[in-house]
């Protein structure tokens, strides 16, 4: 059986309407792809604790979690992801790359440049199509 991980993303979003994008480093599954950062979802934890939990451990800053964006399942090859992003912003820090690669800032209609882990190209999608970034914070 094809295990399942349940993971949860922050599409975190500046003062600028930009959105913080991360780039999964070598020593991470799936290298040099694009993803919301974000992280596993432990046994009984709700999700949006789960992502101010992550995003303190990852970018060692802290996360005020919005609306619920996108649910999306994806089968890779060893795993089955379940991915749930919710808007976020930063209400203390600065993000650092700790785990990735880098980081940047875009604004939403340049997120489909980027070559997005298979799992968030759902939520990349509702943002550029549905414009569903003004106004959510």
């Amino acid at each position: 059986m094809t295990k399942r991980i349940d993971v949860v993303g922050a599409v975190i979003i500046n003062e600028k309407n930009e959105i913080l994008c991360a780039l999964r480093s070598e020593q991470m599954s799936l290298p040099s792809f694009w993803e919301f950062p974000g992280g596993k979802i432990e046994s009984n934890e709700d999700p949006k604790d789960a992502l101010k939990r992550e995003i303190k451990e990852e970018l060692h800053c802290e996360i005020d979690v919005g609306d619920h964006i996108a649910e999306t399942i994806y089968h890779y090859p060893d795993a089955v992801v379940h991915l749930e992003t919710y808007f976020a912003k930063i209400v203390h820090g600065e993000p650092v790359a700790s785990e990735h690669e880098k980081l940047i800032w875009l604004p939403v209609e340049k997120l489909s440049s980027l070559n997005w882990a298979p799992a968030d190209l759902p939520t990349v999608e509702r943002l550029v199509t549905e414009g569903l970034v003004h106004g959510k914070w």
